[in-house]
């Protein structure tokens, strides 16, 4: 991890300054860095070239962060892991054209791995990523189905956890079905991870999420839990506020919809939703080559159920 983070910190030494600041600022910022993390264990599993597979990893993170510029620029986020946000303190001009140069430095790392499928699955997963969020932009807010709230977080998380894991295998001396396999892995665990992020957004305090407890529905985005407490709860007066479309005029309702949703069942109903999809995550591993990153990849996926912030 020490050399994916090198390479990426050197991705803008010989650019403008600013962008050399503004890379840093953000590697800086911290982060769990599982999307590298994952394709660096699943790699080494299958054998993959070690310089390719560092290469990957660096491009992963550095798309999964300029996706975070460019989120928090529309959401309006003024901070990300306790830390202020490049808009805080930017442009949105300024902001946008970094997220874009983060995305474009992604690309070429990509690219050098020197797998055509990889850079195609690249492009792929982009488009996936984008088109999600203008889905959610424009067409998702008020809306309780849960084909549109998975569609949302596999375009938004899962689709990034499946390139990862996907991508590490492709670039590993392994057949088609391994490849299927891995791919199977990280979609599994990247649906797993969104819910439990859409949980914490309930279960969490300001201070520890670094923005409203419930902002999501706060938004009119309705999440896992939200889905589970509509169908427990379909005559809440708060409910038939949200599903009036009323999100935006009845704060207070929704305040209140809020805390009935992060004290009832429906936060645990959403949690063993999650365990279903590392279940299935860990079944994708079942024949997989025995050994140290084998182990990391199950551990890793049963942390994703039981961290907390």
């Amino acid at each position: 991890m020490r050399q994916v983070e090198e390479l990426m910190r050197i991705q803008a030494d010989e650019h403008h300054p600013e962008l050399r600041a503004a890379l840093h600022q953000l590697l800086g910022a911290g982060g769990k860095r599982i999307r590298p993390t994952l394709g660096l264990l699943v790699g080494n599993m299958l054998g993959a070239d070690h310089g390719k597979l560092i290469t990957l990893a660096a491009a992963v993170e550095l798309l999964h962060t300029a996706t975070l510029v460019h989120d928090d620029l529309i959401d309006g986020a003024l901070l990300r892991r306790g830390n202020p946000t490049l808009n805080a303190r930017w442009t949105p001009a300024a902001t946008v054209l970094t997220g874009d140069y983060v995305f474009a430095r992604a690309a070429k790392l990509a690219a050098e791995t020197d797998c055509l499928p990889l850079m195609r699955l690249f492009a792929e997963t982009l488009a996936i990523i984008v088109n999600g969020e203008l889905t959610q932009l424009f067409t998702s807010r008020g809306v309780a189905s849960r084909e549109n709230y998975e569609q949302r977080i596999y375009a938004k998380t899962a689709s990034l956890f499946e390139m990862s894991s996907r991508a590490a295998a492709m670039i590993s001396p392994v057949n088609e079905d391994t490849v299927k396999g891995m791919q199977n892995y990280g979609y599994q665990v990247g649906m797993a991870f969104q819910i439990v992020d859409d949980i914490l957004d309930f279960t969490g305090e300001q201070s520890e999420v670094g923005k409203p407890v419930g902002s999501d529905l706060l938004q009119g985005l309705i999440t896992l839990p939200t889905l589970h407490y509509i169908q427990n709860h379909p005559s809440d007066p708060d409910v038939i506020h949200l599903m009036d479309g009323k999100f935006n005029v009845e704060r207070e309702s929704m305040l209140r919809l809020v805390q009935s949703i992060r004290t009832s069942d429906a936060i645990s109903q959403s949690l063993s939703e999650a365990g279903k999809y590392v279940d299935e995550a860990l079944g994708a591993l079942a024949d997989m080559p025995v050994g140290i990153e084998k182990q990391a990849l199950e551990d890793l996926a049963r942390y994703i159920v039981d961290r907390r912030l």
